[in-house]
């Protein structure tokens, strides 16, 4: 008789692990930061309460983004312990957990916030399950150019929790978030190409080549570092903010330089990608750091 494996019993920790909390950190920091740059002083409880939303809402896509590609997770070292791929938890409990959790969100910031928060966190959510991981991720390379827009939204969603609308400086925000993700996950897929290439995962490196990956993430760069110093050009940012937005670029400009021009050698251990990867993330913080800053001094 053949006894029949069965999932090890999920604790707190693989449910935390679903919503993925390193990328959580960023996402719900660019959303503060976008809340409190708004005009307006919003409610410390309300505020509380938004950005609890913002960090579920992206818990929930996180979860439900691993319900989906459990498959391509079991392939790739980088994610085989995750709780579906590691056996420590069933599929349907991944997908009733990430479908409550943004159900929740959604409703729980349009009735404490306003609607207009609450409908963009939803579309927030709906695009990076639907558009990036359910139709673009397996599909084409630029997956994550298109699905880069998912994580974009926080600003725009912080901002219109303070104020009920959207203006143009967190829409300017949420072009630079947009035009920083393909530099910043191209990198990774850089020193990641074999783990993706073993999921049959179409990223740029493995469908066009490091070359034209190095080349892309080279012109990139250049309409992010317009994006990033446009609300400081355009009067909508001080002093503060501007510096810091033209000296945190220039490194990352000449990160990318150093990536874009460079070819791989045999055994290439990829420090200029890892080091432009882990930079891109810091280079978030900083400038929506000093955009708070700039607003409160």
């Amino acid at each position: 008789m053949t006894a029949t494996t069965l999932p090890l019993p999920a604790d707190w920790r693989d449910f935390l692990a679903l919503t993925k909390p390193r990328v959580m950190t960023l996402v719900v920091f660019t959303g503060l930061c976008g809340m409190l740059a708004a005009p307006v002083l919003i409610d410390p409880i309300l505020g509380f309460t938004a950005i609890l939303c913002i960090a579920l809402g992206a818990g929930a896509a996180g979860a439900l983004n691993q319900w989906y590609e459990a498959d391509l997770d079991s392939k790739m070292k980088r994610t085989q312990g995750r709780p579906l791929p590691a056996g420590r938890m069933e599929r349907g409990s991944a997908l009733h957990f990430g479908v409550g959790l943004a159900a929740f969100s959604v409703i729980l910031m349009g009735l404490a916030n306003n609607v207009v928060a609450a409908g963009i966190l939803a579309v927030s959510i709906l695009f990076y399950v639907l558009i990036y991981t359910v139709w673009l991720k397996r599909r084409t390379p630029q997956n994550i150019v298109i699905g880069g827009a998912a994580g974009a939204f926080p600003p725009l969603i912080g901002w219109a929790a303070a104020t009920g609308d959207v203006a143009t400086l967190p829409v300017l925000l949420f072009v630079l978030v947009f035009l920083w993700t393909p530099p910043h996950f191209w990198a990774l897929a850089l020193f990641m190409k074999t783990d993706y290439a073993a999921a049959g995962v179409p990223m740029l490196p493995v469908v066009a080549g490091e070359r034209a990956t190095r080349t892309q993430i080279g012109l990139y760069t250049i309409p992010m570092a317009a994006a990033a110093i446009a609300p400081w050009a355009l009067g909508l940012t001080g002093a503060i903010y501007g510096w810091v937005a033209v000296a945190t670029t220039a490194v990352f400009a000449a990160m990318v330089v150093q990536v874009a021009t460079r070819r791989t050698q045999p055994n290439d251990t990829m420090r200029p990608e890892k080091r432009l990867f882990a930079y891109s993330i810091l280079y978030l913080f900083i400038l929506f750091g000093a955009l708070v800053a700039d607003r409160w001094i």
